[in-house]
């Protein structure tokens, strides 16, 4: 592991992952943005769609914890789904404290028209489909790096 000096001064800002990362998500969701407006919904509840589109009838608390969102956080965003008429919620019968997201027609149809944003994405950043994975990769193994060494359970 390398040695820190803590009395060195700070790298420039321009040198910091954390901006790299943060940026590169700001400018992913400028480029999702029409298209998701298009399709009447959010950066937040395209990624809620997603978890759904993969395996439907997910718990709240397992849509938080994938997305490493709070409940509090994530809430919000499935009632404004169900609202739209993309999702519904329900106690799971065998459990009243859990509620059940599951996907309407209307957004289980929206997977589709959701198919080209990946291909949106591709297209704009100039990289190849094989360097899209390479750095996905890469940022998803700091990401649960920096979660196991935190002691976080949302791995």
């Amino acid at each position: 592991m390398t040695e820190i000096n803590i009395y060195s001064a700070p790298p420039s800002l321009d040198d910091h992952i954390c901006l790299g990362i943060y940026t590169a998500s700001l400018a992913i969701q400028r480029t999702y943005k029409p298209l998701l407006d298009k399709m009447g919904i959010t950066y937040p509840q395209y990624l809620v769609l997603n978890l759904l589109w993969k395996e439907d009838g997910q718990t709240v608390g397992s849509i938080a914890r994938d997305l490493s969102l709070e409940l509090s956080t994530i809430t919000p965003v499935l009632k404004r789904l169900e609202a739209s008429g993309f999702v519904r919620r329900q106690r799971n019968p065998e459990n009243e404290r859990e509620v059940i997201t599951s996907l309407t027609s209307k957004g289980k149809d929206l997977q589709f028209d959701a198919g080209c944003i990946a291909s949106e994405l591709l297209a704009k950043s100039d990289l190849s489909p094989e360097k899209i994975a390479e750095i996905n990769k890469a940022v998803r193994i700091l990401r649960d790096n920096l979660y196991m060494n935190l002691g976080d359970p949302k791995l």
